[in-house]
């Protein structure tokens, strides 16, 4: 029976069999060493007499291993196989397009995600994806444990209701249609049903940046339930929600972490929390601007870690007229809004906020706007408020962007792991 890696310390004396891929040989006079690297890590596997074999079998071809394992503490974890019998499962690899074997990453991020089906299997690539993996199981353990229902929406949808210009569109059986820029609208309507509800999946912007910060497709973590009182309710549910992932991070991608050479940050139980105007004012931007600009953004992000020693701060009471139309206004002034940006490290993070939950009020914004609640576009979605919604609200987490402000990564394609953009579509 196989055995991974991480497992040969504990099997000391035993006969084993290993498998996975040959990550490197290394040859001195009497002896010489195979390196297989698994799921779980690496696995040193001495080999005497002729090199004969070891010189065919090319880095990456993937091999079976039989042999005993002996203590040695110069080995990875202290133990190694001696006495191996080597079975190729494949032919000969023919040769990565970067060392895989090197501990630091050699190629440009550009030769990196031409060639992610091979770069992905480095230690240090595959690392932004073990430490995504961990925050998803820690986003849903979170919300699971709060009641919340996981569900699946279309992300084929026939209108186009959010930033209509950037979106996809695609022939439905000889019709228009689009691909999901969010599943907001389905989000709302299944408080409806659940009263809580989470997803995780992909949506869709083909927005014109070609940014560090913006992929064209990305994996959005979102979260909408009901029976709040305002969109404090919301941050506390999401503050709850980032401390699950950080915490399943630490427990279960300690390894990939450590190749990154990454510590983990806290969120504090009380996030600070700035209104919009207030964080105008500590970036020094135009009181009039309708939104933070990233500059801004790192200003706050900045006074957040100088006077409070958090990575992490809410700016509430957004313009209403930089919100889309369910947003709930502030009660007190209708100017402002009851949602809320996330920064993390200087950056968006999370949008979210408290929606509109009577039917007339819905009626009244998309008139405001020139619409009518009759519309294709918002019929099917307002069935919903017609027959009955509690106050509700939600929040949508970028997956990529969350790895990448934790791992420090520059660009957020380094984590992705097939990103697409305005120039990648392929592989």
């Amino acid at each position: 029976m196989r055995i991974l890696s991480h497992e040969i310390p504990s099997a000391v004396g035993q006969t084993v069999t290993v498998a996975g891929w040959v990550h490197r040989r290394r040859r001195l006079a009497a002896v010489s060493f195979l390196i297989l690297r698994d799921r779980s890590g690496l696995a040193q596997i001495v080999v005497k007499g002729s090199q004969a074999q070891l010189d065919e079998l090319g880095e990456e071809t993937v091999v079976q291993v039989t042999g005993t394992v002996a203590a040695n503490p110069q080995a990875p974890g202290g133990a190694e196989i001696v006495d191996p019998v080597i079975e190729p499962l494949t032919e000969p690899a023919a040769t990565p397009p970067i060392e895989l074997w090197r501990p630091t990453v050699g190629a440009g991020l550009p030769v990196v995600l031409d060639n992610a089906p091979v770069a992905l299997r480095h230690p240090v690539v595959r690392a932004g994806w073990e430490i995504a993996a961990a925050a998803l199981h820690g986003f849903r353990s979170a919300l699971d444990g709060q009641g919340f229902t996981e569900i699946q929406t279309p992300k084929i949808v026939g209108t186009a209701t959010e930033s209509g210009a950037n979106v996809f569109a695609l022939d439905y059986f000889g019709g228009p249609a689009y691909l999901a820029q969010s599943p907001q609208f389905y989000k709302q309507t299944m408080v409806g049903v659940f009263e809580r509800v989470f997803e995780v999946g992909p949506v869709f912007r083909a927005e014109p940046h070609d940014t560090v910060r913006h992929l064209a497709e990305y994996v959005s973590l979102d979260a909408e339930f009901g029976f709040i009182h305002d969109h404090r309710d919301v941050l506390a549910v999401l503050r709850s929600a980032i401390a699950g992932m950080l915490s399943a991070v630490g427990e279960r991608a300690g390894g990939a972490l450590e190749r990154l050479e990454v510590s983990l940050p806290e969120i504090p139980v009380d996030v600070p929390v700035l209104h919009f105007s207030e964080a105008l004012k500590i970036a020094g931007a135009d009181p009039e601007e309708p939104d933070l600009a990233p500059a801004d953004e790192r200003a706050v992000g900045e006074w957040a870690l100088r006077e409070h020693g958090s990575d992490f701060v809410a700016v509430e009471g957004y313009p209403m007229v930089k919100r889309p139309f369910y947003t709930h206004p502030q009660p007190s002034d209708p100017r402002w809004s009851n949602s809320f940006d996330l920064l993390f490290r200087g950056m968006e993070l999370v949008t979210g906020g408290q929606r509109l939950h009577r039917y007339s009020d819905y009626v009244a914004a998309l008139e405001a706007r020139g619409e009518s609640a009759d519309a294709p576009a918002y019929s099917s979605y307002l069935q919903a408020f017609k027959h009955g919604m509690p106050p509700h609200g939600g929040f949508a987490i970028g997956l990529e962007r969350f790895v990448a402000r934790l791992t420090g990564a520059e660009n957020v394609r380094e984590v992705t792991l097939f990103p697409r953009d305005l120039h990648r579509l392929t592989p």
